[in-house]
């Protein structure tokens, strides 16, 4: 099989990670590390690589004339970069958010569709067999559903840092947000109409025009309601700040993650995809209305490390150029969830309820 040759643009947390994966599927060849610090060579080093490295995304564009493009910089540079990338030809892994506009996120999907290359948006738990467990469930729980989800983070030091530099053009329920939404919108499959949200800043290291704590409110036509809740920074609280539960008239399905949800976790990239056991809670009772079932739990012997779930990720995305795969539907739900993030963002700032 022909060796893709990709371009690595951001190497943070996620651009190093994903550069590992390259480094290691047999099916990649990495032509260039591009990052503004010094983040790429830290990612040679850690690969024991030689990797040409770039300061400058046109200048490694135009010199590695890449087959794919792989896209973890932060949300503002997102469209501008993947754009760039479609008008060279080449396939493109972007991490989520897709763009720090909903406008953006069209562009960036119809740039994908009209020059036939591959879209691949980093939706890191579609490819974990634990949270696709826990939707396979959530489906069997009648309607309407309730979700419940929140992940707060008690950042500090780099996580701060890179915190920070995310609120410089997106809040946490948005670029954390469209996971869980996407989650809500795999299981119930119905229509959002309306989202509510609150906010509050609780930071001055933050532009004006931001918050670093979130919770938002999402109505489905189904009747299903969730909720969502994301605050990043030294001051959030380490308590009740990794819930994953859906609740039906048929019973409840939670992610029970004792060791991820445990006192300094809560900024740990590692914590925030492990699930460890699933817990099942059947709403069947009695005449006695006492319950007929015990709780089941469910302890998945698949349980990928962080960088697993990446490689799983890439090999995805190989799959789809190789095999010509249809990324219509995951390209639409990508859209659809920064959509509802951002109307969710919206309904803070205006303080009034939005419909969809």
């Amino acid at each position: 099989m022909e060796q893709i040759r990709i371009l690595v643009v951001g190497c943070g947390n996620m651009g190093a990670s994903h550069a590992a994966a390259y480094h290691k599927l047999a099916g990649f060849e990495i032509v260039g590390l591009v990052s503004r610090g010094d983040s790429k060579h830290r990612v040679n080093t850690m690969l024991e690589s030689a990797y040409p490295t770039f300061d400058h995304y046109d200048d490694a564009l135009s010199q590695t004339e890449p087959d794919a493009v792989c896209i973890a910089t932060y949300p503002d540079t997102h469209e501008e970069y993947a754009l760039k990338a479609f008008m060279a030809g080449a396939h493109v892994f972007i991490e989520k958010p897709l763009a720090d506009s909903v406008v953006g996120a069209e562009r960036v999907v119809q740039a994908a569709k009209d020059s036939g290359k591959k879209l691949v948006v980093g939706y890191i738990l579609r490819y974990h067999p634990s949270w696709i467990k826990f939707i396979e469930i959530g489906k069997t729980l009648g309607n309407p559903l309730v979700f419940r989800m929140n992940l707060n983070q008690q950042s500090q030091g780099y996580m701060w840092d890179v915190h920070r530099n995310l609120m410089k053009s997106l809040s946490p329920i948005v670029d954390c947000g469209v996971h869980y939404i996407d989650v809500m919108c795999q299981i119930t499959e119905a229509r959002p109409i309306r989202v509510s949200a609150i906010g509050a800043r609780l930071t001055d290291d933050i532009p004006l025009d931001n918050y670093n704590y979130g919770q938002l409110q999402i109505h489905f036509d189904d009747g299903s309601v969730g909720w969502y809740e994301a605050g990043w920074g030294p001051m959030i609280s380490e308590t009740a700040f990794f819930v994953k539960d859906v609740i039906g008239p048929k019973g409840a399905v939670s992610i029970v993650a004792n060791e991820a949800g445990a006192k300094g976790q809560s900024d740990s990239v590692e914590a925030h995809t492990q699930t460890e056991s699933l817990r099942v809670h059947y709403a069947d009772v009695d005449s006695n209305n006492k319950f007929i079932v015990p709780d089941e739990w469910i302890d998945l012997t698949d349980e990928p490390s962080h960088q697993e779930l990446c490689d799983r990720e890439q090999l995805h995305f190989l799959q789809s150029i190789h095999e010509n795969l249809d990324l219509s539907k995951s390209m639409e739900d990508a859209v659809n969830s920064l959509r509802i993030a951002f109307a969710c963002d919206e309904s803070v700032k205006t303080g009034g309820m939005v419909k969809l």
